[in-house]
């Protein structure tokens, strides 16, 4: 019991020095941000995001970025802060305010992928595997522990397989939208083969909205909303799925 404890107190420790550096960058860019230091302010939310990814980070990463004029950068951020939390009102301004500035459209989502939006994307396979498992054990249980049969068992095990079954458009949403990213430089160069001397087809601008299908060495193909498809240098592309 001795060694439990110390090994949970051990725990909370290392736990505790981890999230204090953390909070102390938070800090100082949030200082940074406010004394007009853009710059610096970005950086240590930077470093926020990378240590200890929060959707309260990414976003004000999302902001320094922008006031740096970094309109890539400060669009992915936004856009993985609500990729962790689709409920910020002020993220959700932020991307509008950002779309209607660069006069980019805004990425056009498959019915499904609109539902995936509905809840953090860590909530559905939670509630997924709850219902489904829930639903297996009203089935089993009372026969294995020899419970008198009653019609909740019946119900409750109905709704949680109907539960379960829609989650799943909202999975394949989660899987397919995690495939979105940002062109994060300026007139990027979409090339018709991964290789630096290829033909370049188009030049995207920065915050415009592209779906990953592959990659090849420092290369991904990528599709645009307006069906333009080709190469680009996977540094100059960002997704919405991994933070920094």
């Amino acid at each position: 019991m001795r060694i439990f404890f110390l090994l949970t107190l051990c725990l909370a420790s290392h736990c505790w020095a981890a999230a204090a550096p953390v909070e102390n960058l938070f800090k100082e860019g949030s200082q940074a941000y406010i004394a007009g230091g853009y710059e610096e302010s970005a950086k240590l939310f930077r470093k926020a995001a990378a240590a200890s990814p929060s959707p309260g980070t990414l976003h004000n990463l999302g902001n320094a970025e922008w006031q740096c004029g970094r309109v890539g950068p400060a669009m992915l951020a936004w856009e993985q802060a609500q990729w962790l939390s689709p409920f910020s009102p002020n993220t959700r301004a932020n991307l509008r305010f950002a779309l209607k500035a660069t006069q980019l459209d805004a990425p056009d989502l498959a019915w499904y992928e609109i539902c995936s939006t509905w809840l953090p994307v860590n909530a559905w396979a939670w509630i997924a595997c709850l219902s489904f498992w829930l639903a297996i054990a009203m089935v089993i249980l009372p026969g294995v522990l020899r419970w008198r049969k009653v019609d909740w068992h019946q119900g409750v095990a109905a709704a949680c397989f109907a539960i379960f079954l829609l989650t799943i458009p909202a999975l394949i949403g989660v899987h397919t939208r995690s495939k979105l990213g940002i062109i994060l430089a300026k007139e990027t160069k979409l090339r018709l083969t991964p290789t630096s001397e290829a033909q370049v087809l188009a030049r995207l601008r920065a915050g415009e909205t592209a779906r990953l299908e592959q990659a090849r060495g420092k290369y991904v193909f990528i599709r645009t909303g307006n069906a333009a498809a080709g190469w680009i240098e996977g540094a100059e592309f960002g997704s919405i799925s991994r933070n920094p």
